[in-house]
């Protein structure tokens, strides 16, 4: 703010630092034509006419700055700020970018570019402005956690968790940042982190602090029961009685709608499904955001499908995608055309290559190489992953993106995936693994001699890049049923944008499974890995002898703690995929031929999914 020139601009300013902005805004009717030309006598004026309120009046007035001093880039940007405020979005953005020209490394004019598309929901356009706030400023926190939701929105894991590294030793957030903030360190299986910034949220001011003391309370609830401890879960559901919901004055939506999600949880935890739908539905009957409104429609269609109300359950699974599809709209849109490919992996086919045109390089052999299980989302993955991990020898690290992280940094510089594998040189193929290890490590830091378990399902599309690196390394691919498959995508809220393009119907879903196996079959016949194919339907019906079979292909002496894998999944706490409560309960058949129920839906697909449920050995 330029020093006061005037007496005018004296006065101005000492009502200013005297927080009477009101006076200072009636001090300015007294100016001067020489007043009104006065930088100081304008800046204060805009400054009080924004912290009154008075939008357009600061718009107005920054504006008659930013004409005087157009160098000026502060000037920019407070004009692109009262825009902002005033609803004028696109001066706004024009405001910055001039702002951004001017100082191209001040991290506040990224930030508030930011938050300008994240009002606007251009969610990679902000993702890119905040991540450049915070690299410009690594201690601004308020980017980092603005940047971290963008990432978080985009399906960006590995940038979130970058963003929210030390997150737990940040300062006290205001609650409604505090309730964000929690949710994606659950995300991130840091309940302890999450759980703590909760209880140190500022509340707001009146009566609104007793609405948000309910926001929080159900939030605490949804993270207990994420984790799996279902007791703390319903002592927290106490602090939620329905009276205090149907009390909460009309504006509070939200806070409605998210302590009826709460109960609605917990009613399905404890069986009551009935008594879920009735209240999944009290939750979409509320004005809420797409996120909150699709996943009430995911669980309204679980409450009636554990009914056998199918074509009621079909319904609100599609209400479900209409809305996710909302979503990935402002993320994703060029997967929205009908012949998007959202499974597609960076890079093009191998051609005619295979494992023995690549030059010959050393690598870790089986021992010293992770475990990699793959296979189509909802194959069981995540049940076998808890399973090894249940055993001394192994260790899962969750669901990790660091095989596609590898793919991307090739990109980076300027090598083509997946044909430069061919051309790796000892250095680089050592530096890949380096690279890999490192992520492992932030996540794993004591796995120590154990055997690692990297459990993503679609790293059957990244086959090439694993040969590359660990051509020794034991690959377990997980079957079941096509139709069950799709059918368990279909009625999961997937925080992947592409996913929940790809998810959003049949017809889309079975082109992307034929696809991924069209491409996996391929891979395979190129490189000939060791390859466990690994059946949900025998591990249900001869569970002895499939744990048995595991432990032969990756050479335990002792299989037997993989067997109690459902009292070490619940002492786990945190997994990060939808199975998170399947997997506590042991092995059973309820999900085997469920697809069934939905047959009539399934025959437009049926001929696209034959051959691969012949290939794959589901022929009926």
């Amino acid at each position: 703010m330029p020093a006061p020139s005037t007496d005018l601009a004296t006065a101005m300013a000492g009502a200013w630092h005297a927080g009477e902005a009101e006076r200072v805004i009636a001090l300015a009717g007294q100016a001067t034509q020489a007043d009104e030309d006065d930088e100081g006598v304008q800046v204060l004026l805009g400054l009080a006419q924004q912290a009154t309120g008075r939008h357009r009046q600061a718009a107005a007035t920054f504006r008659r700055l930013a004409q005087m001093r157009p160098d000026v880039s502060a000037y920019w940007n407070n004009l692109a700020v009262a825009c902002r405020q005033a609803g004028d979005l696109p001066a706004s953005e024009q405001a910055l970018l001039t702002a951004l020209s001017l100082a191209p490394d001040d991290a506040e004019l990224h930030y508030n570019l930011g938050l300008l598309y994240t009002q606007q929901r251009r969610w990679l356009l902000a993702r890119q402005s905040l991540l450049d706030a915070a690299h410009l400023a690594p201690h601004f926190i308020e980017a980092r956690l603005q940047a971290a939701y963008a990432c978080y929105v985009c399906g960006d894991n590995t940038h979130q968790e970058t963003m929210l590294n030390g997150a737990v030793d940040w300062p006290a957030q205001p609650a409604e940042q505090a309730l964000v903030l929690s949710a994606m360190l659950s995300v991130q299986g840091d309940l302890d982190a999450a759980l703590r910034t909760l209880a140190r949220a500022q509340l707001p001011d009146g009566p609104a602090a007793g609405v948000m003391r309910l926001r929080i309370a159900a939030q605490r609830v949804l993270l207990y029961e994420r984790n799996n401890q279902i007791d703390a879960a319903q002592n927290e559901l106490r602090q939620l009685p329905s009276e205090a919901l149907d009390a909460l004055p009309a504006d509070a939506e939200q806070a409605r709608a998210d302590g009826w999600r709460a109960h609605a949880v917990m009613a399905m935890r404890r069986g009551a499904h009935a008594d879920a739908e009735a209240l999944y539905q009290r939750v979409l009957a509320c004005t809420i955001d797409d996120e909150s409104r699709a996943s009430a429609a995911f669980g309204l269609a679980a409450a009636r499908d554990r009914q056998g109300r199918y074509p009621e359950a079909w319904q609100a699974r599609c209400t479900a995608h209409a809305t996710q599809l909302d979503i990935a709209r402002n993320v994703v849109p060029e997967l929205l055309a009908a012949d998007s490919q959202p499974l597609q992996v960076a890079g093009g086919d191998l051609g005619h290559a295979t494992r023995a045109d690549w030059k010959p390089l050393s690598s870790p052999d089986s021992r010293h190489s992770p475990v990699f299980v793959v296979g189509f989302p909802r194959s069981g993955t995540t049940l076998l992953e808890q399973m090894l991990d249940a055993h001394p020898d192994f260790r899962s690290m969750d669901e990790r993106a660091y095989i596609h992280d590898l793919i991307e940094g090739m990109a980076l510089v300027g090598q083509h995936y997946p044909a430069d594998l061919a051309s790796l040189t000892q250095q680089d193929a050592d530096q890949l693994r380096s690279v890999y290890r490192r992520l492992v490590g932030k996540v794993l830091p004591d796995l120590g001699e154990r055997r690692l378990v990297d459990k993503n399902p679609l790293n059957m599309l990244c086959l090439p890049m694993i040969m590359r690196l660990f051509p020794h390394a034991r690959i377990i691919l997980c079957l079941r049923h096509p139709c069950d498959v799709l059918l368990s995508c279909s009625m999961q809220p997937f925080r992947s944008p592409a996913f929940m393009v790809l998810c959003s119907s049949l017809p889309r879903l079975a082109r992307g499974y034929a696809r991924a196996f069209e491409q996996w079959y391929r891979d395979v016949d190129a490189f000939a890995p060791r390859v466990l194919e690994w059946r949900y339907e025998s591990v249900v019906s001869q569970f002895d002898d499939q744990v048995d079979r595991l432990g032969q292909f990756l050479e335990t002496s002792d299989a037997s703690p993989m067997a109690r894998f459902a009292e070490h999944a619940r002492d786990k706490r945190f997994i990060s995929t939808p199975s998170y409560a399947q997997v506590t309960e042991g092995v059973h058949r309820k999900a085997v031929g469920r697809w069934q129920n939905y047959r009539e839906q399934f025959e437009p697909v049926l001929p696209l999914l034959q051959p691969w449920i012949d290939r794959l050995g589901y022929a009926e």
